[in-house]
């Protein structure tokens, strides 16, 4: 939500002052970002904040953000099961909130997913609000 410039949460005031301060990098990265498009830059000619950038460029890197995000949290479950074992039944993720490679199969078949089927980003969160989460 942060990148994407929807982040609802206001915090107290030093977290506002943390946010303003964020919020004014971000800005500036996207402003340099936009700055070297070359064919696409016409989408983004009247987007002074450059929300549509930030959200192309969240939709285009998500999965990267996702796996640095959980590169380091080995042994954490995930809360919500979200991983098929096989069985028809959901289990959680384990090692690195991501599901076991190994034990994940398409329904009625004998094969392994790939990996890029089974670490899937859990983009179900784009669509609750952020006071839900």
């Amino acid at each position: 939500d942060i990148i994407r410039g929807r982040d609802i949460f206001s915090g107290n005031e030093e977290e506002k002052k943390q946010r303003k301060k964020l919020d004014s990098n971000l800005k500036t990265i996207f402003e340099k970002i936009h700055e070297r498009l070359e064919d696409t830059e016409q989408r983004y000619v009247s987007d002074p904040k450059f929300i549509k950038l930030r959200e192309d460029w969240w939709n285009a890197n998500r999965e990267t953000v996702w796996k640095a995000i959980t590169c380091s949290a080995k042994g954490y479950h995930y809360f919500r099961p979200s991983c098929d074992d096989g069985s028809g039944s959901t289990s959680t993720a384990k090692n690195q909130c991501r599901c076991e490679k190994t034990r994940v199969r398409p329904r009625g078949t004998k094969s392994t997913l790939r990996p890029e089927e089974v670490n899937i980003v859990p983009t179900y969160f784009d669509y609750v609000p952020q006071f839900l989460r």
